[in-house]
């Protein structure tokens, strides 16, 4: 297994942004944190920034913690997931949390909620995924009415386990 705390680099618009996923996990479950960390690669007015978006336990909200894969963060009851460690799910996170840098430009590490954005980014899916199964020709949807595994951000399926001795 790779090293999971690295920093991957994701490029947006020009822009060079290193992330990583971090897990903090404490004997209470209700201690643990799932953060997904953002800087950008250039530092803006010589001032090196970062936005940190913090996932707790909580009533409706699970996050990974040995059971299951690790920097998955899960809402129920719908069972919407994301796993932090996928590129695509980082990208469309820093997209719905970028603007709050713009709101506090003095705060050089930033720290927020992850679960709005979580929302944002998963219900924009959603109503995409609905979007394209009303208006969209062959080849973009599944055989079975679902997006082809390049597309969706979460499954519609529950988790169903695995054996960690594989």
């Amino acid at each position: 297994m790779g090293n999971e705390r690295r920093f991957r680099r994701l490029v947006v618009d020009g822009t060079v942004w290193h992330w990583t996923v971090r897990q903090r996990s404490r004997p209470d479950y209700r201690d643990c944190r799932v953060t997904l960390s953002f800087s950008p690669e250039a530092p803006a007015h010589g001032v090196r920034r970062r936005l940190s978006l913090v996932f707790a336990p909580g009533p409706g909200r699970v996050i990974s913690n040995s059971y299951f894969e690790a920097g998955t963060v899960v809402r129920l009851p719908d069972r919407a997931w994301l796993n932090l460690y996928e590129p695509g799910t980082a990208r469309r996170l820093l997209d719905a949390a970028a603007p709050v840098l713009e709101i506090s430009p003095s705060v050089r590490d930033l720290e927020v909620d992850g679960w709005p954005y979580f929302a944002e980014v998963v219900d924009r899916a959603d109503s995409d995924t609905e979007a394209a199964r009303h208006s969209s020709g062959p080849g973009v949807l599944g055989g079975h009415g679902r997006l082809l595994p390049s597309q969706p951000l979460h499954e519609e399926t529950p988790y169903t386990g695995f054996d960690r001795n594989d």
